[in-house]
């Protein structure tokens, strides 16, 4: 049975991922095909227009007050060493990223209802091709949401996770392009000298999207290096990012959250 809460913020007439059914099926069979051919899929408007609008509103206020600014220097892994690449290798050049960030704990609303929400899982789950997607124990890392003001932006990086799924609430006057290279290394090969190519700007392979406000983005991100364009004008770029994995318990080390959110608890 569909909540009248998601009923409310998703538009699950042209989206039924919560009523099994030709519709349902056929929205899978797209989103994989999808997946398969451009390594994401996108589904345009799946947060209704006036409920991204109401959620980025309310969002904005805390973005001034309890968001922590991310602002580092770092290398595409997010790590200080990589095995087999030693130091001053083209592949571990420094970029600059600057976002705010509010945590699970800082949002609540309909965005934690969303992730929370059993179809919205299930259906991710089978577009992927997995048994099961589960939430994680994190109490920081299980949702983000993040805004890019004026000349910031989210710079070239890996995932922790094969998927990345994200909910664009609000979209800048300019700039905070998505631009992704997808399958740039896999699980058996680092291809640590495609990286240096592509952070030399020099990837014949890189691609770019424009994203509408509402749009429902998954990709793969954990072998598929992004970023996100500097934004451009005075209106910001926000977006929310909902952590799965294959397995249940996942949590960030003290480390990573002190890194990412500058508080670990």
């Amino acid at each position: 049975m569909t909540s009248p809460a998601m009923e409310t913020i998703l538009d699950l007439d042209r989206y039924p991922i919560d009523r099994p059914g030709p519709a349902r099926a056929a929205l899978v069979a797209r989103a994989q095909a999808d997946l398969a051919r451009e390594g994401m899929f996108t589904l345009p408007g799946f947060l209704r227009a006036q409920a991204a609008a109401e959620i980025a509103a309310a969002l904005a206020p805390r973005f001034e007050t309890e968001a922590f600014t991310h602002a580092r220097r770092h290398n595409i892994y997010f790590r200080k060493e990589v095995p087999g690449l030693p130091p001053g290798h083209p592949a571990l050049a420094e970029v600059e990223t600057v976002n705010r960030t509010l945590c699970a704990d800082r949002i609540g609303g309909a965005l934690i209802a969303l992730y929370e929400w059993a179809p919205f899982a299930a259906f991710l789950a089978e577009t992927m091709g997995k048994p099961a997607l589960h939430r994680m124990d994190d109490p920081l890392a299980r949702v983000n949401a993040m805004a890019y003001g004026a000349g910031q932006a989210l710079n070239w990086h890996f995932d922790r996770s094969e998927f990345t799924t994200t909910l664009l609430l609000q979209a800048p006057e300019a700039g905070g392009v998505f631009e992704f290279r997808s399958d740039l290394r896999s699980d058996d090969d680092p291809n640590h000298e495609g990286v240096a190519r592509l952070l030399r700007g020099e990837d014949p392979e890189l691609r770019r999207l424009v994203l509408g406000e509402g749009a429902l983005n998954v990709f793969r991100g954990r072998n598929t290096a992004h970023r996100v364009t500097p934004v451009e004008g005075d209106r910001a770029r926000i977006i929310a990012v909902f952590s799965f994995y294959e397995r249940p318990g996942v949590r960030f080390s003290d480390e990573e959250r002190i890194g990412f959110y500058g508080r670990a608890a």
